[in-house]
């Protein structure tokens, strides 16, 4: 069986593109894009039978019964998101509390990222998404739209900046006050003290966020076609184990980077950010699997339906097909 495998190089998916990781009887097409290229794919075309998928693009469409995709619970991307608010230097945006009813910036409203934040603000700071004028569209180069449309209340601004805009030259010009942003701007990275991050010891923030609740935020799963499934009702248990392989792999071969007598990453504090992590986080700091993610599942699935991107609230086990939910 051939079958079309799509994602990032992430350092946990690799394994299964270049050949470490197999599923007997089946062989990869491998397809390695950025996400910002993939996604789009994934959910107005279905084009791979085995896709990275965003957690909030997924929900979304399972809400609507609009997805060609069921998932399996390897979490391939995660990511902590106190870094990225940014807001313009001398501005009335001195902490996240201060964003109540300001005009903010973000690439898509739907993107997951942009899930987590928002969830962040209204759980943590009271802070509504209703309140917020928000504006869509590219970070700081190129053009960006909505992959998927939304069903928005009455009332509530989403609106879209002109192609050839981006969001870093209105937080610049003044035309928002904040930024939400999946990577720091170009502007803030070149030095331009007129951006500046609205949680300035970020890394404290975060850790002291996972102590709080426990949420590593998951970002990207891996979806395959419902279709196939049908057929190969095997292959989602399959794949699971495949990805936990590969994941393993990766994290053996970090340790062992980390743990070498000379530094083959071209990062100096690698020390400092292993240690780190390993005391804020434990070993297992990646986990894959349903038990192990169920109340981060659940938080991402209440903040789509509170955030109206969610047609309903769903259920974190209509994530997943019957047959994985116990595997890892």
């Amino acid at each position: 069986m051939r079958l079309t495998l799509a994602t990032w190089d992430h350092d946990r998916c690799m394994p299964l593109h270049n050949g470490r990781v197999s599923i007997p009887g089946v062989e990869f097409e491998s397809h390695i894009l950025p996400t910002g290229k993939l996604f789009p794919i994934a959910v107005q075309e279905a084009r791979f039978d085995i896709t990275e998928l965003s957690i909030s693009s997924y929900i979304l469409q399972v809400s609507r019964g609009e997805s060609a995709y069921t998932a399996i619970p390897a979490f391939v991307s995660r990511s902590f998101r106190h870094n990225g608010f940014y807001a313009r230097a001398g501005s009335s945006v001195e902490t996240l509390a201060d964003l109540a009813g300001k005009r903010i910036g973000v690439p898509e409203y739907q993107m997951t990222a942009a899930l987590w934040m928002r969830g962040l603000l209204s759980d943590e700071y009271g802070v509504s998404p209703a309140g917020i004028h928000w504006r869509t569209g590219a970070l700081d180069t190129g053009v960006r739209h909505e992959r998927l449309s939304l069903d928005l209340p009455e009332g509530m601004v989403v609106e879209a900046i002109r192609d050839g805009e981006t969001l870093q030259d209105l937080l610049l010009r003044g035309d928002i006050d904040a930024l939400f942003a999946p990577n720091p701007p170009s502007a803030f990275l070149d030095g331009n003290p007129e951006i500046v991050r609205i949680v300035k010891d970020f890394g404290s923030a975060e850790r002291a966020y996972h102590k709080k609740t426990g949420f590593f935020p998951i970002m990207h799963l891996i979806a395959v076609r419902k279709s196939l499934v049908d057929k190969n009702p095997d292959l989602p248990v399959a794949l699971l184990g495949a990805f936990t392989e590969a994941r393993n792999i990766a994290m053996q071969d970090l340790r062992e980077v980390w743990l070498g007598s000379a530094n083959r990453l071209s990062l100096p504090w690698l020390n400092e950010a292993m240690e780190k992590t390993m005391s804020a986080m434990g070993p297992d700091y990646w986990p894959y699997g349903y038990a192990q993610n169920q109340k981060e599942l659940e938080t991402a699935c209440r903040y789509s339906m509170e955030q109206y991107l969610a047609a309903r609230l769903v259920a974190p086990e209509e994530l997943f097909p019957a047959c994985v939910m116990d595997a890892v």
